[in-house]
Order: structure tokens, then C-alpha cells, then sequence
């Protein structure tokens, strides 16, 4: 998952304005460095609160036109084409803030995120940068579009899309993404297209209100009746409308033959970024689109998962511990039998590891099962509680003047059964920092290199004396 690459953002606030597609407003959009681990969010500082956003597959709300996100009644519209420069640029942390729901359209494409964040400057940070590794094909097909996305093993990001409109006016394409270096040159630039009979539709329904004809290439998949035209030269603003030999409107001249379908990449590079991770595979998408790409995103983004929880950590057992059982109850108000844990290996202001062999003198394997004993699932959620204990106890002088009481416990999942004969290894992670004494942690129960239990605990600590 760790790969050899530091983690990177930007080195300076950054801000664009422009026409929001859907609302015709000028919005403004700033790209704000972000600390190691952050990801990218969007913060709507319009709004009471200013209320946060992570690109999350699991906030896609619909996708039609552009791929929008929703927390908690908060909306992004049209995220993809700011995590597709983001993404192209190869920046892992940045907060987005937004005056709107949505990013200023510019012409459509990525090219003009891509400039501002470069003007930023791009800066390395310390911590290593987690990568997706695809080990096997996986893929998502929806099955009314005939839409699909596979991913297969390769040695770096790679994208191929495909794309068949069944038009005559456009037929099919491939556009290739070979490595992330080639984003800026050969697809940032990239613009978003629509037929004509979409936007027909659209002007009907007054739902386009920033494309003055600058910002989409427009493909003429049928006749166009003089009353259409006048809407169309109203809407755009222009004088005079036609249609060129190649079939697009004449506001706009394509960059390459295939624009589209480097469009379509740009939008898969975008709508993949809500996986939350870099992603080391090619992926080939035969008719993308966003339904199918956020689709495929979410399907990613819980694999990655399930991989980081099952991405046991390694420790070394025969190290001389941080804490002995004797130095363990000097801070810990638990005696035997109740005392749960044996040695501490590890513990830091955010995390503690914890260490138990479990043998066949527990005094529970009597009732727990005789013949067959097993270890209670809820002592074994209260063995990370006691390790969490110790990092919250670790933060006041005088520990052994204090009790531990649980408050919550949260997402407890029991996978496999604990036998006698097996190390038990806690780990507990903060969620937030301790306020109060009150410890909310996600704590990891593992033994034979496998997750045995895990669970989202609350705990405070309550001076005794």
C-alpha cells in the first residue's frame, strides 16, 4: 500500500472565478494547501458553518451532468474536472473551497485548474504516499448502458477510453492516458462536449445558464430548425450560429480529432479519485460515464477498504517491551483475572499496541466452552478498551489516580474466533483528539495474522481520588 513516494500539495493559496455551469453566477474556487493525510474536501464557505466535503465515492447523490456530491444536505456539483487536475498533477492533499455548489466551468476542460495549481507551486511533504496495487481484474458493468470499467494489473496509473455514440457525426474513439506525467499535455486540455439533442432539452427546460458556447462542443446529431438555431444563438450569446463540415457547432474549433474521448478520460481520472486513493493498475473504460465511473469508484474504495483492515500490522514480539505487566499496573486501575493485557509495544499521542497470550489457564476457558474454549468476544473488546486506557492514562502525571469507564462502543465486528495458544495484538488509533479525558478511538484486535475483532470505542478516565 506504502509506496516509496512522498506525499505532495501545494505551496500556496490559489483562486479562480467564473461562470458556474448550472447556475450562470460567478463562482469562485480556491485550491489551499492541506496537511499530510488530508485528501481532497471541498468547504462551501457560502454557507453557515462552512461545512465540509471529502471526495468520497460513497457522497455521489446522481450523475447527471457531471458527478455531484451530497453530505448532510450539503451539495458539490460537478466535482470531476478539478480532481482530474488535481489527480493529473499527482497532489494528494488540498482543501477546495467553493462561494457555490459548484467549480467555475472556465472552457470545460482542466487545463485552467491545471495552471493555477502549478502557479502554487507543487511541494513534497513527509509522509509516504498509500497507493491502491491492483492484484487481479476487477470490473463494473452497467448492464442498460452496456457501460464498463475493468481494471487489470500494470506497473503504473494508466487510463484507455473508449467511446461509441453510435452518431455519424460521432462514431468511435480511444484516447490513452500512459502515465500521469503526460495528464497536462495531452488531456487537461481536453474539452466537455453535448449533442445538440441534449441541449435542446436543456434550453427548454432553462437548465443551462453559464454555457455561453465557449465552454462545451456542441456535436450536431440532427437537423436543426431555424427556431432552434435563434434559441441557440439567443442562449450563446452570438449573432449567427452554423454548423461546420465535421458536424460540431461553430463557436469552437477541437483541439484533436478525439477530444471527446480524452474528455471522457479526463472525466474518469476525476470520478476515480473518489476511490480516496492512488490507484497502481489500467484501467479500460468502454463507454464512460459518470454513473458507471462513481459506480466503479465505490466499488474501489471499499476493497481499499477491506485491504487496510486486513492489512495486519508486523511487530516484533521478542523486542523488549515499551511496558511490562508490573509497570502496566502501576497505570491501570484492572488486577488478574480482569487485567487483559500483558505488555505494551508501542504508544505515541495518537496510538498504543497492546500485547496478549491467551493459554489455556484463562479462568473463562472454564465456563467458555468446556471441550471447546473460546475466547468471549466481549473480553476481547474489553482488552482493547484497558490498551486504550494506557494512552489516554499517558496523557495526565499521576495515572494511578484515575478509572477508566466506557462510554460507547461502536461497529463491533468479531471475525474469527481466539483459541487458546493465540497472541492477541491490540491496536487503538484516535478518531479525534482526547478532550477531557474522553478517548474516542478505532481499535484492532489481530492474532495469527489475521483481524479477529475490531470495534470504535468511547472511553473517559474519572479521578478516583
Amino acid at each position: 500500500m506504502n509506496t516509496n513516494e512522498k506525499q505532495r500539495t501545494i505551496g500556496e493559496e490559489v483562486s479562480l472565478t467564473g461562470v458556474g455551469l448550472h447556475t450562470g453566477e460567478n463562482v469562485t474556487i480556491k485550491f489551499v494547501p492541506a496537511p499530510e493525510d488530508h485528501g481532497y474536501k471541498f468547504k462551501r464557505v457560502d454557507l453557515e458553518g462552512e461545512p465540509i466535503i471529502e471526495a468520497d465515492a460513497n457522497y455521489v447523490v446522481n450523475t447527471q451532468r457531471g458527478t455531484n456530491l451530497e453530505k448532510n444536505g450539503v451539495k458539490i456539483h460537478t466535482s470531476e474536472h478539478v480532481l482530474a487536475a488535481l489527480v493529473g498533477l499527482e497532489i494528494d492533499n488540498v482543501l477546495i473551497e467553493l462561494d457555490s455548489p459548484e467549480p467555475p466551468i472556465m472552457d470545460g476542460s482542466a487545463k485552467f485548474f491545471v495552471a493555477a495549481l502549478e502557479k502554487a507551486g507543487i511541494v513534497e511533504q513527509e509522509a509516504l504516499r498509500e497507493e491502491y496495487v491492483v492484484k487481479e481484474v476487477l470490473t463494473y458493468k452497467d448492464e442498460s448502458s452496456g457501460s464498463e470499467i475493468t481494471v487489470i494489473p500494470a506497473d503504473e496509473y494508466q487510463v484507455t477510453t473508449m467511446v461509441d455514440f453510435g452518431t455519424k457525426v460521432l462514431g468511435t474513439q480511444n484516447a490513452t492516458l500512459e502515465k500521469l506525467s503526460d495528464f497536462k499535455k495531452e488531456i487537461s486540455a481536453a474539452r466537455t462536449f453535448s449533442f445538440l439533442h441534449e441541449l435542446e432539452m436543456l434550453l427548454e427546460n432553462g437548465l443551462i445558464k453559464g454555457g455561453d458556447l465557449n465552454n462545451a462542443i456542441v456535436y450536431v446529431d440532427k437537423e436543426i430548425s431555424e427556431a432552434t438555431m435563434k434559441k441557440l444563438e439567443k442562449a450563446f450569446n452570438k449573432e449567427k450560429l452554423s454548423v461546420k463540415p465535421n458536424g460540431i457547432l461553430d463557436n469552437l474549433t477541437l483541439h484533436q480529432p478525439n477530444e471527446a474521448a480524452r474528455h471522457k478520460l479526463l472525466d474518469v481520472v476525476g470520478d476515480l479519485a473518489l476511490a480516496g486513493m492512488r490507484i497502481r493498475g489500467k484501467v479500460i473504460a468502454n463507454k464512460p460515464g459518470h454513473f458507471v465511473n462513481t459506480q466503479f469508484a465505490k466499488k474501489l474504495s471499499k476493497i481499499i477498504k477491506l485491504e487496510k483492515r486486513n492489512n495486519v500490522p508486523k511487530y516484533d514480539l521478542s523486542q523488549t517491551p515499551l511496558m511490562d505487566v508490573t509497570q502496566i499496573m502501576k497505570m491501570l486501575p484492572h488486577r488478574p483475572p480482569f487485567l487483559l493485557v500483558d505488555k505494551i509495544l508501542e504508544l505515541s499521542d495518537t496510538h498504543v499496541v497492546g500485547v496478549k497470550n491467551v493459554t489455556m489457564n484463562e479462568p473463562f476457558f472454564v465456563g467458555h466452552f468446556p471441550g471447546a474454549p473460546v475466547m468471549p468476544g466481549v473480553l476481547q473488546v474489553e482488552a482493547m478498551a484497558q490498551t486504550g486506557g494506557i494512552l489516554v492514562l499517558s496523557t495526565v502525571p499521576d495515572p494511578e489516580n484515575y478509572l477508566t469507564f466506557f462510554m460507547k462502543m461502536d461497529n463491533v465486528k468479531f471475525k474469527r474466533p481466539v483459541l487458546p495458544g493465540d497472541t492477541l495484538i491490540f491496536k487503538c488509533d484516535l478518531i479525534s483528539p482526547i478532550r477531557r479525558g474522553i478517548c474516542h478511538m478505532q481499535a484492532y484486535a489481530y492474532a495469527n495474522d489475521k483481524l479477529v475483532s475490531e470495534a470504535e470505542l468511547m472511553a473517559q478516565i474519572v479521578k478516583s481520588k
